[in-house]
Formats: C-alpha cells, structure tokens, sequence
C-alpha cells in the first residue's frame, strides 16, 4: 500500500468507505498502487490500469485503455463525450461495488493482459477545422504557426470548444479569447498565473490573486 493513497483516503470527505472498497479490490489483483494526478493510480509494469476517485455524485474506478475491453457485462461508461481512450465505472455505494466485485476483477485482469500485448487506442490524427479559424489562419501566419506548434492534444480540445458554438459570432468570440493563450503555448486548461499547484493544469489558484 502506498502512504500517499493512505493519505488521500484518511482526507476524502466524501466516498472514502468506497474507495478502500475499490482500493482493496483492486490490489487482490496485484497492481502496484502509486499516486498520479492526485488519484489512487494503479499500474502493471509501470504501466497505468486504473485510476478511483470520487466526484460530486458518484466515485468511480476508470480504466485508461477502457475502449479496448470487450465489455461483455455492459458497465462501462465514457468519462465524457469526446473521450477516446478511457471508461470509467460509476458508484455510489459500497453496495454497488461489491456486487460487480467478480466483473471488475475480470475486467482488470483484461486490462491487464491488454498492456501486456502492447495493443494501443487507434485515433485519428484528423482534426476538424472550423471555417472561422481556417479564414483568421490565413490572415494571421504567426497565430497558425502558434496553434500548430501546440500538442495534438491541446489542438484537439480548442478546436472542440471553437466547433462547438452554434452562432458564427459565438466561435469568433471563443477564438479571440484563446488567441494570447495559444500564442503563449498553454492549452485550455493549462496554468497560465504559475501558481497551480497541480502543474501544467490550472487549479483555480488565480481566482485567489
């Protein structure tokens, strides 16, 4: 057991007789536990399984190649809409966790045998453009140059949020209140005060300057 997770569990306020549930499930797997992203991380190898955590109305055991399990029983969810690559199993109960205690360890072992093949998620590195963006991108070669230089990932999440307004005027808003960000290099949810303490991602430290 890693000190760091005891820690975490010994200051959950919500959720905590649910995630040494989890918790203990997940080690008669024999994971090793680590502690990432400020969760409970578990890894094979090195390599991340499953991560638990607990939200506003549920806790959860996510699974970081989730979309790759067969899933015969049913029970995965995506964390969120645009989410590729992770699932996540929801709980509000300790109930509830026990009864599919049997499904999750087959599905950490899955997982498990997953990393040990090597199989990755296949995405596309197709990125939609809004028209919007491709018009400023011809007036502005620094700022194309600037959005290009960014991760795929980061790239990925702006052009999600510019795509997603409805009204053209709504999308050229989105843009120009990203523009310095983007000439700086940070992606949406990056820190851009240098005061978070969950570096390179903002924690809201600069709503207390």
């Amino acid at each position: 057991m890693n000190p760091k997770v005891d820690d975490f569990l010994e200051h959950s306020n919500k959720w905590k007789t649910e995630l040494e549930t989890l918790r203990n499930l997940i080690l008669e797997c024999n994971l090793v536990e680590d502690f990432k992203w400020r969760k409970p991380c578990y890894t094979f190898q090195d390599k991340n399984i499953v991560i638990i955590g607990g939200l506003k109305n549920y806790c959860n055991i996510s699974f970081l190649k989730g979309a790759l399990l067969k899933d015969e029983d049913k029970i995965l969810q995506k964390p969120g809409k645009n989410s590729r690559s992770a699932r996540i199993v929801p709980f509000t109960s300790v109930e509830d966790i026990l009864s599919l205690k049997t499904v999750l360890k087959k599905y950490i072992y899955e997982a498990i045998e997953i990393e040990k093949s090597g199989l990755k998620i296949e995405t596309s590195d197709e990125l939609e453009y809004p028209e919007e963006l491709k018009q400023i991108f011809k007036e502005n070669i620094k700022f194309k140059t600037a959005f290009e230089n960014l991760t795929k990932g980061r790239q990925r999440g702006y052009l999600l949020h510019f795509s997603g307004a409805k009204q053209y005027q709504t999308r050229l808003n989105r843009i120009g209140k990203y523009t310095e960000r983007i000439f700086d290099g940070k992606g949406m949810l990056d820190c851009v005060c240098g005061h978070s303490k969950k570096m390179p991602n903002c924690d809201g430290s600069h709503k207390y300057l």
